[in-house]
């Protein structure tokens, strides 16, 4: 990708503009665990991406809660005969308050769990995405991979968010979110590559040729996984692992027993994404015969703790890999790439 401004749009996102004037019609978006980010090319021919964190926090509904959220200028809607607060907002209040946020998603797909999930949603969706620029515009959105170490059920996930994307006027497409990695990261080895997505609930990955993807799959371990164990072993509420993840801290160089926590799992979840890449080269099954060494591409929002990729390089000189591979690096802008993959996607298809 070419290099990137970023900026804030008018309601206060982070936005991303690009160069690049070749994207067609369409809209990508990201349904994250962790995060919800929507990409559109914008009036000036670049890429704007509109994210939001996939959370939400549910206050009682009474005088002093109002009063106290619209002192605080909190954002929120009622709903259930209860306050709402959705995004970062949710976040840093719940770390205000020694909170933990509830997430309408759970290990990359919609949570069974929360009865309030698909409305919220909904409404994140809304504020990211927005309305179709015209009737039945392409929407490529990402879903992960079937998972090698737990039955998830994609097909139902899948099905649920094309449905909500149809009422909003889209013509939505699903696509793996790795798979978007390789087309936000790879145009220049000619979509030929590894694209892995290091997001909250699962780590993706995708191996393609020529933008063809030859295996797909996920693991069940990403950023919650880390927070998880980290709030486990220290004893802390999860959202407070989070925050302590999330602070600017570097992997490489743990300066004390919170942060030595997070790099020992970071590098444990590493580890366990390649050997199950190496895995399935090894295994044979589909793959392609790759003429020359290969790309790997990371991405995710799991990936931007400092550190990452020179971890990740470390780990993967252990395992002995079965094939070349050339340049191993993660996106520019780790956190908006698979929104990105899956408006190129949408171009496309288109």
């Amino acid at each position: 990708m070419t290099h990137e401004d970023m900026s804030q749009n008018a309601e206060g996102y982070p936005t991303v503009d690009t160069p690049e004037t070749e994207i067609a019609l369409g809209k990508g978006i990201d349904l994250g665990t962790a995060n919800i980010a929507a990409a559109v090319q914008n009036e000036e021919g670049g890429i704007t991406v509109n994210v939001e964190r996939n959370a939400f926090l549910d206050i009682g509904d009474d005088v002093y809660s109002k009063n106290m959220l619209t002192k605080l200028k909190v954002p929120y809607v009622v709903h259930n005969g209860k306050l709402i607060v959705i995004g970062e907002s949710a976040f840093e209040l719940a770390n205000v308050f020694g909170k933990n946020t509830r997430r309408p998603m759970s290990d990359g797909l919609i949570s069974p769990a929360e009865t309030d999930a698909l409305p919220i949603m909904k409404m994140i969706i809304s504020k990211v995405l927005g309305q179709p620029a015209a009737p039945g515009e392409s929407c490529y959105f990402s879903v992960p991979a079937e998972s090698l170490d737990v039955d998830n059920n994609v097909i139902y996930h899948q099905g649920l968010f094309a449905s909500l994307l149809g009422k909003m006027g889209y013509s939505a497409k699903p696509i793996n979110e790795a798979h978007a990695v390789v087309f936000s990261e790879l145009a220049e080895s000619d979509f030929t590559g590894i694209g892995l997505s290091f997001g909250g609930g699962m780590a993706n990955a995708c191996v393609a040729y020529k933008s063809i993807p030859c295996v797909q799959f996920s693991v069940a371990r990403g950023g919650d996984w880390i927070d998880q164990n980290v709030s486990k072993v220290l004893g802390v509420k999860q959202s407070k692992a989070t925050y302590i993840k999330e602070r600017g801290i570097d992997i490489r160089d743990p300066q004390n027993r919170e942060e030595e926590a997070v790099a020992i799992y970071y590098r444990e979840l590493i580890n366990y994404v390649l050997k199950n890449v190496k895995a399935r080269f090894e295994g044979g099954q589909n793959m392609p015969t790759f003429q020359d060494p290969i790309d790997i591409a990371c991405a995710g929002g799991t990936s931007m703790v400092g550190g990452f990729i020179e971890v990740f390089r470390e780990e993967f000189a252990k395992i002995d890999f079965p094939i070349p591979v050339g340049r191993i690096f993660r996106a520019e802008d780790a956190l908006t790439a698979v929104a990105k993959g899956c408006l190129v996607a949408a171009a496309i298809g288109e």
